[in-house]
């Protein structure tokens, strides 16, 4: 159709736009509702769910979650081992796969065959126990880092695709001039795969800070609990009160009053305690997120597409 869309592309437009509208609903909505509920008295959400604003807002649950002393030091292991792992696994797995790319490795068939049998097969949990405590990693706070420090094999294939895109010449060039390998990595290599560093970089810094299964496992100390973990322990504990207040409710309603009341009455209950916990955690993920777009995008296509 001349000067204008036909009737047919018009109505793709709009379905398009409806269809994306509702996707972002669906994925926005849970999040918003989660803000909103732990934002709403307790008393006043057990009487029915909010859906787009409080009905009773009060910031008592948010009060009573950031006035718990164990808060300040989970944050700072959380914060602290986030900030580490990600800086030092994504140096390392990027100077490994540039090392991978290079066709004159020696031994490079072995590297494949050994990276791609950790994608797909591990240990298990107890002999990575036994490793743990052999290596004396056990309710240590090394226990985060070290065996954290490879940030694994799918990310070597990235990288390796996006060394691939470089221009061979530059390596050429930098070599007659007599640079070193550690001098064409750091001075070639990685300025030009900031993009793709910048993804992996947000992938393995929300991996690791939403990561609850080390301190389950390998720790023992309340000083190396993690953000995620005491999320964890409030969502266990309110599950098992509501459990036990409904079973005692058909068999002891003394016990089940009791029960009750240990949930909470008033402004803060144990569902506003969980769901402000989840939403106050979330929060650093969510403000890193938007500095690091810019490079997202064109960081995943660069790593993802030879040429």
């Amino acid at each position: 159709m001349v000067g204008g869309k036909s009737p047919g592309d018009r109505i793709f437009n709009i379905t398009n736009i409806l269809i994306m509208l509702a996707i972002i609903f669906l994925t926005v909505y849970p999040v918003w509702y989660a803000v909103i509920s732990s934002l709403n008295s307790g008393a006043d959400l057990q009487r029915g769910p909010v859906y787009f604003w409080p009905r009773e807002f009060t910031f008592a649950s948010w009060r009573t979650v950031l006035a718990d002393p164990g808060l300040l030091q989970a944050t700072w292991i959380t914060a602290t081992r986030t900030i580490i792992v990600t800086v030092v696994s994504i140096l390392y797995t990027a100077m490994f796969a540039y090392a991978f790319s290079r066709s004159y490795l020696l031994g490079r068939k072995w590297y494949v065959v050994l990276g791609f049998t950790s994608m797909y097969f591990s240990g298990g949990l107890i002999p990575s126990f036994l490793l743990m405590n052999w290596l004396g990693l056990y309710d240590s706070y090394l226990v985060y880092i070290i065996p954290s420090l490879f940030a694994g094999f799918w990310n070597v294939i990235i990288l390796n695709a996006n060394y691939k895109a470089i221009p061979e010449a530059l390596f050429e060039s930098a070599k007659i001039d007599g640079a070193s390998e550690y001098s064409v990595f750091f001075r070639i290599v990685l300025p030009l795969s900031k993009p793709v560093l910048a993804a992996l970089s947000v992938f393995t810094a929300v991996g690791v800070w939403n990561d609850y299964g080390t301190t389950l496992y390998f720790t023992q100390s309340v000083d190396l609990q993690t953000l995620q973990y005491m999320v964890l322990k409030i969502l266990q504990a309110s599950s098992a009160a509501q459990q036990l207040s409904s079973s005692a409710a058909l068999t002891n309603p003394a016990v089940a009053e009791l029960l009750s009341a240990a949930q909470g009455k008033g402004a803060v209950t144990t569902r506003t305690i969980e769901l402000a916990s989840m939403v106050i955690v979330s929060i650093p993920m969510v403000v890193m997120y938007p500095f690091a777009q810019r490079f997202f995008i064109k960081g995943v296509l660069l790593g993802s597409v030879k040429g």
